[in-house]
């Protein structure tokens, strides 16, 4: 069936895909609504599991093709994916020095980028959305890679990774609402707070996608520069976040389990 879809736009391929996991994103921030509460061990938990995925994503689906397509293209098979990969987090760095924003769990005083009088809650959704650029742009990525006729560039590739973006965006979702909700908000707030910082994937991944499509010789440093992005949300984000309770050995667990599950998916699916 994925096979039909060759002659469809990757951009819009990728709208599709980021409005997927939209849509995932918002499905588990909705969980504000159940008359049920989630305890921090769980939700740093999850929080390790979104980690685990966006690692083995960043080499499996990015990387990966990356250093394989920079020998096709008759490159030193090492130096676009490095040189991409270390620009994506220059480049993370940069909007985190820049953006005002205020990571979940932090006091007030730990706000950074550019000093701002913003309300606390605005804040806190500028953070969560600097998580979600990276994932966007992977996906856009991945599918402007396949309508450039990359023998290692699929549909089915794209579609796994699109897929595993949304499989850890279900849990980030929880994993931003609650805090949101125990932080003093409003259900409504917290669910509006939670899926809107994911709207960004959709423009993400249509800036990726054409990006590729318009210089087919930059797409092993877009899709390195997309794995180096996520790689720095993670380590300067997700697992912080995850760990700031001292629940270290279950977000550790769900690292572990993250990963396994986002390999697994795209070796057998991919």
């Amino acid at each position: 069936m994925l096979e039909n879809l060759g002659d469809v736009s990757p951009v819009l391929l990728a709208l599709i895909a980021t409005l997927f996991t939209w849509g995932v994103t918002a499905l588990g921030a909705a969980s504000v609504f159940l008359p049920i509460k989630f305890n921090q061990k769980l939700l740093d938990t999850l929080l390790g599991f979104a980690g685990g995925v966006m690692i083995a994503a960043s080499f499996w689906s990015l990387l990966s093709p990356a250093i394989a397509l920079s020998e096709q293209m008759g490159l030193i098979p090492w130096l676009p994916p490095l040189v991409g990969f270390l620009l994506g987090g220059v480049c993370l760095r940069g909007i985190d020095l820049i953006l005002p924003h205020l990571h979940l769990g932090a006091a007030n005083g730990e706000r950074e980028g550019i000093k701002t009088s913003w309300e606390r809650s605005v804040l806190l959704g500028l953070a969560i959305t600097l998580h979600n650029i990276p994932e966007g742009l992977a996906v856009g990525v991945a599918f402007g890679a396949v309508a450039s006729g990359i023998e290692s560039a699929t549909i089915a590739g794209a579609a796994t990774l699109a897929i595993g973006i949304g499989l850890q965006n279900f849990p980030e979702g929880i994993a931003v609402a609650m805090p949101l909700r125990r932080e003093g908000m409003s259900r409504m707030k917290s669910f509006v707070y939670g899926q809107l910082s994911a709207l960004v994937e959709p423009i993400a991944g249509v800036i990726g996608a054409a990006a590729v499509l318009a210089a087919r010789p930059i797409l092993p440093y877009a899709l390195s520069f997309a794995a180096g992005a996520m790689i720095f949300v993670v380590v300067e984000d997700v697992i912080p976040e995850a760990y700031r309770e001292g629940h270290i050995d279950l977000a550790t667990a769900g690292v572990m389990i993250g990963f396994a599950v986002m390999m697994t998916l795209d070796v057998a699916l991919g």
